[in-house]
């Protein structure tokens, strides 16, 4: 079970938690122990680390002993000081056209002060805690900046692949392409296609053979290969060249106009931190995909990991190396090669080390064409056709496309501004594009209104508005969430020009029967042209009302004891796969039956052959109607697709989310989940059965059989809430009451009313502090208990020793809308707030 940070910022003199930002804490390591998984994948980090560096460093223009020192600080200072345990940082691909125009524009020295300028830059953002706002930028700029320099990258080690030498830019390179093809030498070409044909072979090696022999990671195969096949045949290529450690530059004073290296050092500062950034989050998801990780491996904090970013650019900056970000590459074979901690990162470095000081008479034998090839592969893998499918899906090319000619031609800073400019203009023009449409039928006038009324619409709006005759019936139906004051006023104008005239006016919502304005004229109409309710005059809902059960609600005929029934009905989200119990209906008890408001009566849901079940006038029906009739023309087709793929391939839920029937839970919204991926058990004070009671419920224990045994959930979930009328109950049981079907249920919570009661047991809190009062305290309890019955279940007990399960305690404050998630962090039992940040990871 793990904790989680508030969904809100609290008392301000509440003492601050000190793990991650942006997602749940894990229990801090109490020491370093170094794990037989952390060393074999340091070493495999390493096998990948090394030629890697080296070739980034000659593709820089810079002393490829850069390479070795950025990779080194990278493992040792950020692998010790970073937030994110399993990144690995060191030479990036994406820094590499940046520090090549610098190393040419300033020299090699002024570049290490720059690297070291833009560490310390790093740290007063790292300082300020602004590491957050890096997931603001559009991912179609990051991907499209990272393939225009891959494309830069590969162009450029082209030249050197056939033989020659790179230029500068990208139009030099491309125009003595030609020439450089002509001319081109048959030792360096056929290296670099040995290197580049093993880089890809490797990871495909069919059978038993081909796993064992992938163990070994592709580059250093394709590097040692090309290696040992020039040595054999005696190619006279430029090879490695690591002169004397004791020759290596350090860092100088600047020299250059300070604008240019203030430039210089906010691009330094804007690569690396939003690389490093992001990849953290992406190392975070993969350690999610991993359940045998996802609990071992603390969730990445990202200011620190941008300190930690900031500290190690300011020692390699000033030892003379290259500058550090965070690394896909190594990162992913580090997490791959099951490393659990931050030690693995740590003793790669210190590999790089003894590799620069030992094996120097080894690396100067690797052939320059080798790591141009390898290079070159890492520049186009930068252009990835995933990252181009996902921008096309949510229509993003243009800002994709734009990012990435920028950084070709014009260079990175330029390229990301240019590419933030198009996606700020491509977000006005979806404000701003607003499709007003008119029609009439059955002598009412429609006026439908898709996206947001600001006023840059308003002369369209009033255009179409008076294609609408004086005195006429007209309905104007809003399909968005923004109206500006402009907006407003136009459409006030006109709707009090048509009623003077005796029109009558009605503004709807995107659902249908959602009223925004008050009916004016004689009769309001629905959208399908019928009249309303003299009753309904008072409502003030919005288009964006997200359900119905809301402070505006439309009254009701009849009186309050109609508005209760109704507010007793569930609209349940097609997002969850619910599982319902018999004794989980959704009902509002009296004080005795404690579920729901004291005072309000039971009102169990008579059959259809009732006097009082609901027909097609009642406004319970009428609802139900509405509701469906918005799914299915608003939401249906937009999930439709989904929908097709999960009747085809069946459901496969991830979690097993059992809670109480109490209709103010919306599972799938405060989970944020979609089609398929809850498998929902709800009943009345989410109680779960012991097994093997006489006269025990087997409706429970069947749901989570199914989960665990045939869904194969990864976790489960226990989640209370505030104010559960369940507990409530029973506080308030008395012995002597009747027995009914709720009181037998209810007999399953009493262990949680016992485990309260004993004082050996510490009481559970709430974020550190003691419940509010005793029907909290209960629910807290509960929670816990239920989950100590849930381990009692054969199917989970197993998957529980096998390390398939994960259980979660969850509690819901509704009134605070704040989630709480039981802790392992804190000694006892303490449910930890979730924070707002954690949900972008």
């Amino acid at each position: 079970m793990s904790a989680c940070t508030p969904t809100r910022h609290d008392d301000p003199h509440r003492k601050e938690h000190s793990h991650e930002p942006h997602s749940p804490p894990s229990p801090r390591p109490r020491g370093p122990r170094l794990t037989g998984a952390d060393v074999s994948a340091s070493i495999a980090v390493f096998l990948i680390a090394l030629p890697l560096s080296l070739g980034i460093a000659l593709a820089t223009g810079a002393p490829l002993q850069a390479g070795l020192v950025a990779a080194a600080v990278g493992g040792v200072v950020v692998g010790r000081l970073g937030g994110a345990p399993l990144q690995v940082s060191g030479p990036a691909a994406g820094l590499t056209v940046v520090t090549a125009e610098l190393i040419q524009r300033y020299g090699w020295r002024t570049t290490c002060a720059i690297t070291v300028l833009a560490g310390l830059a790093q740290l007063g953002l790292g300082l300020l805690r602004v590491a957050r706002t890096a997931l603001a930028v559009s991912p179609a700029i990051v991907h499209g900046m990272l393939a225009g320099i891959g494309v830069t990258i590969a162009v450029a080690q082209l030249h050197i692949v056939l033989g020659g030498t790179p230029h500068s830019s990208v139009l030099l390179n491309l125009r003595d392409l030609p020439a450089q093809l002509a001319r081109v030498q048959t030792a360096a070409l056929s290296v670099s296609a040995l290197t580049l044909c093993l880089l890809l072979a490797w990871p495909r090696l069919p059978g038993r053979a081909g796993r064992l022999l992938r163990v070994v990671p592709a580059p250093l195969v394709a590097v040692t290969g090309a290696t040992t096949s020039a040595a054999l045949l005696g190619f006279g290529l430029p090879k490695v060249d690591l002169p004397s450690w004791s020759s290596h530059a350090l860092a100088g004073l600047p020299e250059g106009p300070a604008l240019g290296l203030i430039a210089a050092v906010l691009t330094i500062t804007l690569v690396c931190s939003v690389q490093s950034l992001l990849g953290a989050v992406a190392v975070d998801k993969m350690v999610a995909a991993r359940p045998a990780l996802s609990g071992r491996v603390r969730r990445a904090d990202l200011d620190r990991e941008l300190l930690g970013q900031g500290a190690a650019n300011v020692v390699s900056g000033t030892l003379g190396g290259l500058p550090v970000a965070g690394v896909a590459v190594r990162s992913t074979a580090n997490v791959n090669a099951g490393a659990v901690s931050r030690n693995s990162t740590m003793l790669h470095g210190v590999l790089v080390v003894i590799a620069a000081l030992l094996m120097v008479p080894i690396l100067e034998l690797i052939p320059l064409a080798s790591l141009a090839a390898l290079v070159m592969a890492v520049g186009i893998q930068m252009v990835s056709l995933h990252h181009i499918r996902t921008v096309t899906r949510h229509r993003e090319v243009l800002v994709y496309a734009v990012t990435t000619v920028g950084v070709v031609f014009l260079g990175v800073l330029e390229g990301v501004a240019l590419g933030i400019g198009m996606a700020v203009a491509v977000a006005l023009h979806r404000l701003t594009r607003t499709r007003i449409t008119h029609h009439e039928k059955e002598g009412v006038h429609h006026v439908h209104v898709r996206g947001q009324l600001t006023f840059l619409a308003v002369p369209r709006l009033s255009r179409t508005l008076h294609l609408v005759p004086q005195g006429a019936h007209a309905v104007v139906e809003l399909d968005g969430s923004f109206m500006d004051h402009a907006a407003y006023e136009s459409l006030q104008d006109w709707q009090s020009t048509q009623t003077a005239h005796g029109g009558t006016v009605e503004l709807v919502g995107r659902r249908t029967g959602v009223r925004i304005g008050e009916p004016t004229g004689p009769a309001g109409l629905h959208p399908d042209g019928g009249t309303t309710a003299p009753d309904s005059s008072g409502c003030r809902c919005h288009p964006w009302t997200p359900w119905r059960n809301h402070q505006c609600a439309i009254p009701e005929s009849g009186g309050p004891a109609q508005r209760n029934d109704a507010e007793t009905t569930t609209a349940r989200a097609p997002e969850d796969t619910e599982h319902t119990e018999p004794s989980g209906r959704t009902t509002k008890l009296d004080a005795l039956g404690a579920l729901g408001t004291p005072g309000a009566t039971v009102e169990a849901p008579a059959p259809p052959s009732s006097p009082r079940a609901p027909d097609a006038t009642t406004p319970t029906a009428n609802q139900l109607a509405r509701g469906i009739s918005a799914f299915q023309r608003n939401t249906a087709p937009l999930v439709r697709s989904e929908l097709a793929r999960l009747a085809r391939e069946g459901q496969q839920p991830s979690q097993l989310f059992l809670t109480c029937a109490d209709s103010r839970l919306v599972t799938s919204m405060i989970t944020s989940s979609g089609p398929g991926d809850l498998f929902v058990v709800r009943n009345v004070g989410n109680l779960v059965p012991p097994p093997g009671e006489e006269s025990g419920d087997d409706s429970v224990a069947a749901a989570i059989e199914y989960a665990v045994d045939v869904l194969r959930v990864r976790s489960i979930t226990v989640c209370g809430h505030s104010g559960c009328g369940a507990m409530q109950a029973l506080l308030a049981a008395d012995q002597d009451t009747a027995q009914t079907p709720l009181r037998r249920w209810l007999r399953y919570g009493g262990p949680s009313v016992a485990r309260m009661a004993d004082g050996s047991r510490p009481a559970a809190r709430l974020a550190g502090r003691a419940a509010a009062d005793t029907v909290e305290q209960l629910c807290l309890t509960n929670v816990i208990q239920q989950l100590e019955h849930l381990r009692a279940h054969d199917s989970v007990s197993r998957a529980l020793r096998a390390g398939e399960l994960e259980l979660h305690g969850m509690y819901f404050h509704v009134g605070e809308a704040q989630a709480y998630l039981l802790s392992e962090v804190h000694e006892g039992e303490v449910f930890d707030h979730v924070g707002v940040a954690d949900l972008t990871a």
